[in-house]
C-alpha cells in the first residue's frame, strides 16, 4: 500500500468540520433527554432496587434486611393471587382484543360510501378516559338495572352478577377493554391498507377466495402490525391497574370490599402493589414487587419478540 493509499484512508477515518458540528448540536440536543432518563427513569430504578432490599416506610430511616422481602413475596398468598389474575387477563383479555380490533379493521378496510363514520364510530371508545369508561361499566353491568341484564332479560336470560360475583368480574373487565379496543383496530387498518392491491388481485385470477387472501396474503403482510400490538398489549395488561382501581374503589365506598374485589378477584399484580406501597407503608415490599415485575416484562417482552421474528415478514415482494 502506498502513501498515497495510506493517507487517503487517514482522511476517510476523520471527521470533517461539518460532521464535528453536527455531532455537537447533536449531543447538545440529547441532553435534556439524558437529564430525564438518569433522573426520572435510571436514578428510581436503582432507588428501588436498594429499596427492594430494605424494610422501609417513607417515616423511618430503612433497615437493610437483604433478600427477605423477596422471600416474604414468595411465601405469601395473596402475591400468588395476583399474579394469578394477572395472568388470566392477560390470557383471555389480550387475544380477545386483538382478535376483535382484526376483525374490526377487515370490515372498515372496505371502500363503501359513509366508511369514515363507521370508523369514527367504532373508534370513539378510545378516546373516553379509562375512568369514565369505568366508571360507565358499573352502571352497564350493574345486575339489577344495568343495560346487559336489562337486554338479557327480554329474551327471558337471568344475566349474571357481573360486579358482585368473582366468577364474573374480571369478565367484565375483560368485555370493557375489549369494547375500547379502537387503539389496536386503527394501528391494524393502517396496515391492512398499506398492503399492494395487486397482491389480492393476483390471488382472485388464481381462484382464492376471501379467507384464502386473508390467510394467505392480510395475515402474513400485517404481522409486523400484529406483533407490536401483541407486545404493546402485554406490556399494558402485566401493568392493569385503572380500570379494576375504579372497580374496586366504588365498591369499597360501598362497603362491599377493600380494593380487591369479591374473593380477591381483583386482586392485580399492580393493585396489591399500590397497597403495599401506599396503604401499608411497606415501601421496601412494594419496591420488591416492582423490580419483580420489571424483570418479567422485560423477559416476556424478549421471549415474544424471539419467538414470534420466525413468524413475522417484513417482505412485501
Amino acid at each position: 500500500m502506498g502513501k498515497g493509499e495510506i493517507s487517503i484512508h487517514k482522511k476517510k477515518g476523520k471527521m470533517s468540520k461539518r460532521q464535528k458540528r453536527l455531532t455537537k448540536w447533536g449531543i447538545i440536543f440529547a441532553i435534556p433527554w439524558l437529564l430525564g432518563f438518569l433522573c426520572f427513569q435510571l436514578y428510581p430504578i436503582c432507588v428501588a432496587v436498594y429499596h427492594s432490599l430494605c424494610e422501609y416506610n417513607i417515616f423511618k430511616t430503612e433497615i437493610f434486611i437483604g433478600f427477605e422481602n423477596y422471600r416474604n413475596l414468595f411465601n405469601d398468598p395473596l402475591f400468588w393471587k395476583s399474579v394469578g389474575n394477572t395472568l388470566y387477563v392477560t390470557a383471555v383479555g389480550l387475544p380477545l382484543s386483538l382478535v376483535v380490533a382484526l376483525l374490526l379493521a377487515m370490515l372498515l378496510s372496505r371502500d363503501v360510501k359513509g366508511i369514515s363514520v363507521f370508523r369514527t364510530i367504532y373508534y370513539l371508545p378510545t378516546i373516553v378516559p379509562v375512568v369514565a369508561s369505568a366508571a360507565l361499566f358499573l352502571w352497564v353491568l350493574n345486575s339489577q338495572y344495568g343495560i346487559v341484564n336489562s337486554f338479557l332479560a327480554v329474551f327471558g336470560i337471568r344475566g349474571p352478577s357481573w360486579l358482585t360475583s368473582a366468577k364474573w368480574t374480571k369478565f367484565s373487565l375483560i368485555l370493557m377493554d375489549t369494547w375500547r379496543c379502537g387503539g389496536m383496530m386503527v394501528i391494524f387498518l393502517s396496515a391492512i391498507k398499506a398492503v399492494p392491491h395487486e397482491f389480492y388481485e393476483a390471488a382472485k385470477i388464481d381462484g382464492a377466495g376471501p379467507v384464502k387472501s386473508f390467510f394467505g396474503i392480510t395475515l402474513p403482510q400485517i404481522s409486523p402490525t400484529i406483533q407490536f400490538n401483541f407486545i404493546i398489549g402485554l406490556i399494558s395488561y402485566f401493568q392493569y391497574f385503572t380500570q379494576a382501581y375504579v372497580f374496586t374503589g366504588v365498591m369499597e365506598f360501598n362497603n362491599s370490599t377493600s380494593m380487591s374485589g369479591p374473593k380477591n378477584s381483583l386482586l392485580f399484580y399492580s393493585i396489591y402493589l399500590y397497597k403495599n406501597a401506599f396503604i401499608n407503608l411497606k415501601m421496601g415490599y412494594a419496591c420488591a414487587m416492582a423490580i419483580i415485575l420489571f424483570i418479567v416484562v422485560a423477559f416476556v417482552s424478549f421471549l415474544a419478540i424471539r419467538i414470534s421474528n420466525s413468524k413475522v415478514s417484513y417482505d412485501v415482494e
